[in-house]
Parts: C-alpha cells; sequence; structure tokens
C-alpha cells in the first residue's frame, strides 16, 4: 500500500456507525476507500483495524498503514457531518501521531458512499432539509424526470434552473405543477419603442370627411403608422407593413383604402384569413366609417351557399376572407373597380394547407384589378415573417418594418401532467383577474388549446367567468362573448387558433394549454402570433404568457417530438421564413384556378406568384385529368375549381358517384383518403 500512496493530496473520514470511511485522493481522483476502526488506549484513541475495500470484497491491513497514509497526506480533512464526539475521537488520535485535520463541509449522501466531496456557498444544493452536492442533486433530479419520461428540452432547463437556484426542492415542486414565479419565468421580452417622429393626425393629407374621423381619436399616428405615411402610404405606394401584435398596423390600410374611395379612386378590399376576423372588421369598419362610405362582407361560406346574403359587390368596402374573395374570382363575380386590397395576416402565405390558396387568390385578384385599372395599391399586414426583406421583395413591395413591443411580456414555462392542467389554469386565471393594471383594467387570458371539445372542458373547469370561443359556433355567439370580454364580464376566453390570426380580445395573460394545433406542432411562426396577444399598452402595465408543457406529451402518434421538446424549441426558435412550398396537389389545384380565371393568362399568373408552381407539369396532369381542354376549363375542371377540390379528393368522389355509392359511403372513402 505504501508504494501506492507515495503522494496523497487529501485524506477523507466520515463517522459510521460504529467507524469511520476513509477516503484517500490525489488530484482529484480516488485511489482507495477503506473503514478505520478506532480503540482507546491509555495513550487516548488509535487506530485498532483498516479494512480496504477492493471491489465487493475487503481486504484487511495492519493499522500502522493508516498512520503512514495520514503522515504522506497533503491535508487532512474531517466532514462537518461527523459528531461532536466522534470528531473529538479523530482529532485526538491524529494529534498523538502530530497531524492536524480541519473540519470541512461535505455531501452527506457521498460520504455515506465512501467518496468526497466538499461543499461551499456555491456548490451546494439544498435538498430535503440539508446540503448536497451537484452530482447527487443531478442523480435525484434525473430520476424524477425519468419517472416522469421528460425529454431533453425539459432536462436542459431544469438543470439550468436546478444550478441558479440551488434549491432541489423547489425544482422537483415546479414538476408538480407548483407556480413559482421565479421558476417558471423563461425570460422578458421588454418593451422597445423606436424613435420615430409621430405625425399630427391634423397634417395628414386625406380627404375632408376621414380627416375629422382621424383626428377625432388620435393627436398623433402611432410609430408604425408615422413610418408607413412617411414611406407612401397615402400615395399609392405598395407597402408590406411588418410590426407585433397592437402597434396599429390595421389603420395604415384603413387610410390608404378609405381615402382613395372617397377620393373616387376606387373601392377597398379587406381580406383576412378567419369568418371570425372577417365579422370583427366588418363591425368595426361599419361602426367607425359606414356613415361616410358602403361596407359589405364576403366571407368562405359564400363557396357552399352563394346566395349573396350580406353580399354587395357595389359597396365601397368589401371585407372578406381569402376563399370569400377568390371564390368570387373562380365563380366569375363582379367584384368593380378595386382601389385598394389590403391582405391581413399575410404571412398565411407559408402555411403548409392554405399558403397556396393565398399566394394563387393575391395572383388572380392583381389580374382582376390590372383588368379593371392599372394603379390598384397593395398593402400586406404582419405580427411574423421571418425573411421580410425577401417576402418584400417578392410581393413588389416597399418593407416598412417597426420592432416595437408596446409593453413587456414575461415567459413563464411549467410542467404538468394533462389532468392537472385544468387546475393550474384556473389558478392563473384567477390570479390574473383579481390584479387590476394601472389603467384600472382587469387581467384577462386567452387560453389555447387544440381542439373545440378541449375549449368547452377548460371553460367548465375555470372558478371565474369565461367562455369557449372557436368557428364552431355561431355568429351571435362569437359576438356575444367578443362583446362580454370587451366589458371586462369574462375572467377568460378558451379557443383554439382562432384568435391567433387577430381577433380583437384585449387579454394580459395567454396560456398554452397545448402547443399542438390539431396534431400538428405549433411553428415559431404561429407560437409567436398567439403569444403576441398578450399585452396591450392602453389596458396593461405588462403581458403574461405560460407554457402549460406536458411531460412526454403528444396528441397523435404521428408526432416525432414530445411537447417538453417542443416547448424549447419554441422559446428559442427563430422565426420561420415564410416560403409558399408547392406539391403536385397544391400546383394542379392553383394552376386550374388561373385557367379558370385568366384563361390564356394561366401562365403568366403562375409565374408572377412567390411560390415555384412547376406549371407544364400541372398543365399536363390537367389535362390527362380532363379539367382542361386546351386552356379552357372544362366543365368537370370548373366544378372542381368552384368547390375547390384537391384534384384526388376529386377523382375519389367522382368515382364514387358514377359507382351510384350511397352518399355515406362516398363521405366514408372521402375521409380514408385523408387518413
Amino acid at each position: 500500500m505504501s508504494r501506492q500512496v507515495s503522494a496523497v493530496e487529501c485524506l477523507f473520514l466520515h463517522e459510521r456507525a460504529d467507524d469511520f470511511a476513509v477516503v484517500v485522493e490525489r488530484d482529484g481522483e480516488r485511489l482507495f476507500q477503506a473503514v478505520l476502526e478506532l480503540k482507546s488506549t491509555n495513550a487516548g484513541p488509535r487506530p485498532a483495524r483498516l479494512r480496504v475495500k477492493e471491489g465487493d470484497d475487503e481486504d484487511l491491513r495492519p493499522p500502522e498503514e493508516f498512520v503512514d497514509i495520514a503522515r504522506r497526506a497533503e491535508r487532512i480533512r474531517i466532514s462537518e457531518q461527523t459528531s461532536k464526539a466522534a470528531r473529538e475521537r479523530l482529532t485526538s488520535m491524529l494529534a498523538g501521531y502530530q497531524l492536524e485535520a480541519t473540519a470541512v463541509r461535505t455531501c452527506r449522501r457521498c460520504a455515506n458512499a465512501n467518496r468526497y466531496s466538499p461543499l461551499t456557498s456555491e456548490t451546494a444544493i439544498r435538498a430535503d432539509n440539508e446540503e448536497i452536492c451537484l452530482s447527487c442533486a443531478r442523480k435525484e433530479l434525473d430520476s424524477e424526470l425519468n419517472y416522469r419520461s421528460l425529454r431533453s428540452g425539459a432536462r436542459n432547463r431544469l438543470e439550468e434552473l436546478l444550478l441558479e437556484t440551488g434549491d432541489l426542492d423547489r425544482i422537483i415542486n415546479l414538476l408538480s405543477g407548483q407556480l413559482d414565479p421565479e421558476l417558471t419565468k423563461f425570460d422578458e421580452i421588454s418593451a422597445t419603442v423606436d424613435a420615430i417622429d409621430p405625425v399630427p393626425t391634423d397634417e395628414l393629407d386625406i380627404h375632408s370627411e376621414l380627416q375629422p374621423k382621424i383626428a377625432g381619436q388620435f393627436d398623433s399616428l402611432l410609430p408604425v403608422q408615422s413610418l408607413a405615411v412617411n414611406n407612401g402610404a397615402l400615395d399609392g405606394t405598395d407597402q408590406l407593413v411588418v410590426s407585433a401584435t397592437a402597434t396599429g398596423k390595421t389603420l395604415i390600410g384603413e387610410l390608404a383604402g378609405i381615402d382613395r374611395v372617397l377620393r373616387g379612386e376606387g373601392k377597398m378590399l379587406f381580406l383576412v384569413p378567419l369568418v371570425a376576423l372577417a365579422n370583427q372588421k366588418h363591425e368595426q369598419f361599419t361602426e367607425k366609417y359606414g356613415d361616410i362610405v358602403d361596407v359589405t362582407i364576403r366571407v368562405g361560406a359564400s363557396r357552399i351557399r352563394d346566395s349573396g346574403a350580406q353580399f354587395h359587390p357595389n359597396a365601397d368596402v368589401i371585407v372578406g376572407t381569402y376563399e370569400g374573395i377568390d371564390h368570387a374570382l373562380r365563380t366569375g363575380k363582379e367584384l368593380g373597380d378595386i382601389g385598394t386590397v389590403v391582405i391581413d395576416e399575410v404571412h398565411t402565405l407559408g402555411e403548409t394547407d392554405r399558403g397556396h390558396r393565398l399566394d394563387g387568390l393575391i395572383s388572380r385578384l392583381k389580374h382582376h384589378c390590372e383588368r379593371a385599372r392599372g394603379d390598384t395599391q397593395w398593402v400586406y399586414l404582419s405580427a411574423t415573417v421571418g425573411n421580410p426583406r425577401e417576402l418584400a421583395g417578392s410581393l413588389e413591395a416597399t418593407l416598412v418594418e417597426f420592432e416595437e413591443r408596446p409593453v413587456p411580456i414575461e415567459r413563464h414555462v411549467t410542467f404538468a401532467e394533462a389532468r392537472e392542467k385544468s387546475h393550474i389554469e384556473n389558478k392563473l386565471v384567477r390570479r390574473a383577474f383579481d390584479t387590476k393594471s394601472s389603467k384600472d383594467y382587469r387581467g384577462q387570458t386567452i387560453i389555447f388549446t387544440n381542439s373545440r371539445r378541449r375549449c368547452h372542458s377548460i371553460s367548465r373547469s375555470l372558478e371565474y367567468d369565461s367562455a369557449p370561443y372557436h368557428a364552431g359556433l355561431d355568429y351571435k355567439r362569437r359576438k356575444t362573448v367578443e362583446r362580454k370580454f370587451a366589458d371586462q364580464e369574462l375572467a377568460a376566453v378558451v379557443t383554439t387558433a382562432a384568435l391567433a390570426a387577430g381577433v380583437d380580445f384585449p387579454a394580459s395573460q395567454v396560456i398554452f394549454d397545448s402547443l399542438a394545433m390539431g396534431i400538428e406542432w405549433l411553428s415559431v411562426q404561429e407560437f409567436s402570433q398567439m403569444l403576441g396577444r398578450a399585452g396591450r399598452p392602453d389596458f396593461h402595465d405588462e403581458g403574461t404568457v405560460y407554457l402549460l408543457v406536458e411531460p412526454d406529451g403528444v396528441y397523435h402518434n404521428s408526432m416525432e417530438m414530445t411537447e417538453d421538446e417542443v416547448a424549447f424549441k419554441l422559446l428559442k426558435g427563430e422565426m420561420e421564413s415564410v416560403i409558399t412550398r408547392y406539391d403536385e396537389s397544391s400546383a394542379i389545384e392553383e394552376t386550374l384556378a388561373n385557367v379558370v380565371v385568366g384563361g390564356t393568362n394561366a401562365k403568366r399568373l403562375n409565374d408572377r406568384m412567390i411560390g415555384d408552381v412547376p406549371t407544364k407539369h400541372a398543365l399536363g396532369k390537367l389535362l390527362e385529368y380532363d379539367f382542361i381542354d386546351g386552356i379552357s376549363p372544362t366543365p368537370l375542371g370548373e366544378v372542381i375549381c368552384r368547390h375547390f377540390l384537391d384534384p384526388h379528393r376529386a377523382f375519389v368522389m367522382l368515382d364514387s358517384i358514377r359507382q351510384g355509392d350511397d352518399p355515406y359511403e362516398l363521405v366514408g372513402a372521402v375521409e380514408l383518403l385523408d387518413e
């Protein structure tokens, strides 16, 4: 043994039941471990037995070898957890050989396992009313995470928190749904206001009938509005306006469009992706401008029942959904002389399912406007675009980009099993509604979840008044919810993706009950759009966002990632670029629509779409499918186009009809195709 321990850096002693653990280290590596027994002599305590552990065996050595090791040690340490009486025996024994020892704070769990782990105020981790080393704390945390099946995203975050707080108990409690705000807080998006000279509203060069309506509301324009005006919004310049939620983008389109209406320079189209949003904009525009312009609405339901109810094509202002206006184009409806087109939520161009339809709509609408007049102004609005300069170039528009967050947003993450989420949501909703801002508004909450059924379930579980809100509700019920929320009669609304696109609910808090939309995980863009609903400058001092993350949670077996992995991908991710991608089916659908609307100009319509459309291949397939004859649509092609049918789905339906199948069998065949 003497040869093995010729240079001993540290000798560590720790009390056990009736003896002492001995650990010998050099350069931070354990050379060996042993057990020391003491005996009482007339000269004081002395070594009695030394048992050196070698694997699972113990080798009994002469007690003098302990003295030899102690004399070779650069330092001798005794665990502070050793009792006073035992420490005095060790100190007395060592003094008998003219040796000194220092009591040090160590990890008890390591000492019991014959490991030497000294603790300092910087390295100690609190756990079960004692302090342990980081290594033991990590092992216990790993055990808890393994039990809960948490993946890498949550593990990395919880280890970060463990290092920050030095408190294992608080981290374990966080896994049980406790809302410790210091631990749940992931980060804060600070409020920012760029230095832009505001444009006084009484100096705006707008029509005399519009001037008092704007000047009566505001003394000056907001920064992004001022920036847009300075870049030609009132001079007919096409613009892509990118700015955060609640910064006033909509008014830019209103100013440009309604001013041109009043000057006799064509009507205004204001296009949005969702019926709920179209209804809200229609109501707002009617209330604000109904005495000076005629306002009408056309939504996607028109493609099913084209009764023309509420829609007046000769109106000055047409609020419509993308599909509602596209259906009018596909069926040859007259939209009149269009002077201004405002497309809200233009980042929809990047969505897998709907992006190609908006891309096609823009191309077809430009074709329509060019035939009627040559100077239509286009204003595109979005809060979330990862490639604004590239998108502005593709749309041939001037980029107006304004980096502003009107109020700060705190983003929080807490972990909860599915059954615990409603309980946590209830606490968060109550806490927000019981708090008033400096502007005397109660805190109100939007809860995003992934299904309509879950909307109703969560709403029923909340103690304070709340309501579900989704596309399955009728117009009257949605309007009631909107009114009650605006009047602060509701503490919360529970919704699917409908609100993310900009329906106006001035909420202070957003809760993500799920990070999925249906059975697909949210993109960074969708997530940013949704969390941007938290906090309004005229109502709140700050916004709050909570992600309730289910460890190892998935909503469909096709999901490769789990919710805890997705959470940190979204929080740390960069905004996706808005790129419209085409597969064979979408290319065929948009090319057919361009043939129906543009005739011999179909190729030109395809060429100016921002996505890369394989026109030659698509035309070949249309001929093969008998959807077109030459460059004209067949009756079958016109029906397929009018009803926005996927070509493959259309064939399944056509075959079923030709075979005389029962309607239920037809529906089943289409659903099977979807699967």
